[in-house]
């Protein structure tokens, strides 16, 4: 039977690149925004689901991570399905499947065109299919979208086994499927222009990144509100975009150690909106888990307790260890 859920205001429904993808959700009452990055620029945009609609459909239909954050903005109230309990509503009421074709179709036009943007950028050559194709299939890969790259290497296998990309695309197949089971290596620093146009790596000894850890060795001094107003010039300063990320984590962690708690999980939950690959992502949702405790809200963090468990199964991680043991503290083992 499907299930009713709660949700306070700011929960955190699935995130973006979850595995445990099983579920898929109706909005009866309240707010949900589903924020996900374009393909074609990479800015973050922002959908809101209309009471009655179905979201996270696809994910669960087709098994693959969730493509987008679900986040609850006011007190929420859905109903959970596993896929066979929506396959069955679904096949007794042709209404949904025919509101489902017309989001998907909707959608998928949308990726279309931005894909021949991106396309036409890069000189993209409507009379070189082949080609074409590939290209695709290597920009799903450098965005990470590890199975749309592998059914679009796989594609242009099928129809040019012996074309020029041939090897290229069989060897990128194997990174795609290496890349399901295992983490891909950490991307390079980013890297910006400096005032005469020279490309200088993110870690260096500029006067942002000598900010970024006085304000670190303040938070080991217990200096946290002299810490928190340095990091917020760094990340009102938008010089560079590295310390701005981690200056952005290490706000959240002033805030909990201020006992700022409703704070810290409101600035934590839009850190993982605006960077939902950011390596300090498990510690956050860890300190989302922790700061509902301390606020008396045991079921929400074993909720985001039990999400770090499934994010990162890997039990050599501190993060994970400091999880699993906060979880069972709770008994929610």
């Amino acid at each position: 039977m499907p299930k009713t859920l709660q949700y306070r205001d700011g929960a955190v429904i699935y995130f973006a690149g979850e595995t445990n993808s099983e579920k898929i959700y109706l909005l009866q009452s309240g707010k949900v925004n589903l924020s996900y990055q374009d393909i074609e620029n990479g800015e973050n945009i922002l959908d809101s689901v209309q009471k009655g609609e179905f979201f996270g459909v696809k994910s669960a239909l087709g098994k693959y991570p969730r493509e987008e954050n679900a986040i609850a903005y006011q007190e929420t109230t859905v109903m959970a399905f596993v896929v066979s309990e929506f396959e069955q509503l679904a096949s007794s009421n042709t209404r949904i499947i025919m509101k489902m074709l017309k989001v998907f179709s909707n959608q998928q036009r949308r990726v279309h065109q931005q894909i021949a943007n991106i396309m036409e950028k890069e000189g993209y050559n409507p009379e070189n299919p082949e080609q074409s194709l590939y290209n695709v299939g290597e920009y799903y890969l450098k965005n990470k979208r590890f199975s749309q790259a592998k059914y679009i290497f796989g594609r242009y296998l099928t129809y040019y086994p012996s074309g020029k990309n041939a090897a290229k695309a069989a060897q990128n197949m194997q990174v795609t499927e290496n890349s399901g089971q295992e983490a891909m290596p950490p991307p390079p620093p980013i890297r910006r222009k400096s005032s005469i146009g020279q490309a200088v790596a993110g870690e260096n000894s500029s006067a942002t990144a000598k900010a970024y850890y006085d304000a670190v060795s303040f938070i080991s001094q217990g200096k946290f509100q002299q810490a928190f107003v340095a990091l917020n010039q760094i990340v009102d300063a938008k010089e560079d975009l590295e310390y701005m990320a981690k200056s952005t984590y290490e706000i959240g962690r002033c805030l909990f150690m201020m006992n700022k708690f409703d704070e810290c999980i409101q600035h934590f939950t839009i850190m993982i909106t605006s960077y939902p690959k950011h390596p300090n992502l498990g510690d956050a949702l860890y300190f989302i888990g922790q700061s509902h405790e301390n606020r008396g809200m045991k079921d929400m963090a074993i909720v985001f307790y039990k999400k770090i468990l499934s994010m990162i199964p890997d039990q050599e991680e501190p993060v994970h260890q400091k999880a699993k043991k906060a979880l069972s503290s709770l008994g929610g083992a």
